[in-house]
């Protein structure tokens, strides 16, 4: 048979009807104490104040033996709640620990992150400094080759330049030295070499 859980207002109800109940049989016993009679004197008069006693004992035992496991489980539902909050306290100070720890940690953690980023920036600046330097020597040799192919290209246009003017030179002379008298002469000396050749 499944028990069915009574709500804390519902047994609340149930207790203050059984004490009601229980006051109403202790009533008679306490009307008897409060009014001495010669009945009050006899036996009878103490059986029925043992009984009353009886009835007022067992009603309360039986009471609190009905509220025991409503005690018990409202007990031990605190015990739980207290157990539950302990946890929790020690739960919430592991976490101030840990972020101490890590607030501890974070100066070091930042100076760490400085030298990392000035190694970083140190590495960076000489990775620079060596592709300036290799792009300069580059620009450099460059310019030297093409220093170099414009003095060859000058040396041989100067040559060039040279030959004509000695070509224009040569023409100047001869027609000043060559006369028909030496042409003629010249011409004689070629036709004389001609004749004497084996050819």
């Amino acid at each position: 048979m499944k028990r069915v859980r009574l709500r804390p207002a519902q047994r609340c109800a149930r207790a203050l009807a059984l004490w009601a109940f229980l006051v109403l049989l202790a009533v008679p016993a306490f009307a008897q104490e409060t009014s001495p009679s010669a009945a009050s004197e006899t036996s009878t008069g103490w059986i029925f104040r043992w009984v009353n006693f009886a009835i007022i004992f067992f009603g309360l035992v039986w009471a609190f033996w009905k509220a025991g496991p409503y005690f018990r489980r409202h007990a031990q539902e605190i015990s739980e709640q207290i157990a539950e909050g302990t946890r929790a306290r020690q739960a919430a100070e592991k976490q101030r620990a840990e972020a101490q720890a890590r607030l501890a940690r974070v100066d070091e953690e930042v100076a760490e992150l400085r030298v990392q980023a000035k190694r970083g920036a140190e590495g960076e600046s000489k990775r620079i400094a060596e592709l300036a330097q290799s792009e300069a020597q580059n620009v450099e040799r460059s310019a030297q080759a093409e220093i170099r192919a414009a003095e060859r290209a000058a040396r041989i246009e100067l040559k060039n330049l040279a030959t004509e003017k000695a070509i224009q030179l040569a023409e100047a002379v001869l027609r000043q030295e060559l006369t028909p008298q030496r042409e003629e002469a010249l011409f004689r000396t070629f036709v004389t070499e001609l004749e004497g050749s084996p050819n």
